[in-house]
């Protein structure tokens, strides 16, 4: 019987294979964030080291990398108010408006020229309603690895998304976060654990670098 490392390794082809990121942007996980305690523990967690590194090997092994990002036109056109974190976003100091420093991917996660960057002014799904699945399918994708923010919404969101869609949906689950720190593993163990494969950072990236049997 294979291991679960062996497991891993065999749904993380490379070619199959596409790295998600999801909200880091400045103006979430950014030093200026309009939601500072979500931006401190994407750092202090080491979730947002852990991302940059992921997307670093996904660059340097051909894995495909989207990041998804989550703004809003200045005058608010198309947005939705039909819930409590929607209004309450609109109320913050730094908003994520289209064009601004905000609504750039944050360091010390780096953009190749050939990532795709999906933005959304709408909704709480970085996949439903947006171009990422689309784009998955025509670059093949089989296996999702979602990471980002916030444990709380969009990346249990994202999770279900490309489940219900079909995609094998890998979690590693320090590369992401949420608020309070103590949930983000309970979401994890007790949620996204039923869904998704969940991993670390290091077993994603040996098996992303392991080499591949030829044909």
């Amino acid at each position: 019987m294979p291991s679960s490392y062996e497991r891993l390794a065999e749904i993380l082809d490379p070619v199959s294979t596409v790295l998600l990121t999801v909200e880091c942007q400045q103006g979430v996980v950014g030093p200026d964030s309009a939601l500072p305690e979500l931006a401190h523990e994407a750092r202090a967690s080491g979730a947002l080291a852990n991302i940059a590194r992921l997307v670093a090997a996904a660059h340097d092994t051909g894995v495909q990398v989207i990041h998804a990002i989550a703004e809003r036109r200045p005058d608010g056109r198309g947005a939705n108010r039909n819930a409590r974190l929607f209004r309450a976003a609109e109320r913050l100091p730094v908003q994520q408006l289209s064009g601004t420093a905000a609504v750039r991917v944050a360091p010390p996660i780096e953009v190749a020229e050939q990532d795709l960057v999906v933005r959304r002014l709408h909704g709480l799904s970085p996949i439903q309603g947006t171009d990422v699945d689309p784009l998955l399918r025509n670059l093949g994708c089989r296996t999702l690895v979602v990471t980002g923010v916030s444990a709380n919404v969009a990346v249990p969101n994202a999770v279900f998304d490309a489940v219900n869609l079909g995609y094998t949906a890998v979690v590693p689950a320090d590369a992401i976060a949420g608020v309070p720190s103590e949930y983000t593993p309970a979401m994890v163990r007790n949620t996204l654990a039923l869904v998704a494969t969940v991993a670390t950072t290091d077993e994603v990236l040996g098996c992303l670098k392991r080499p591949r049997r030829r044909a």
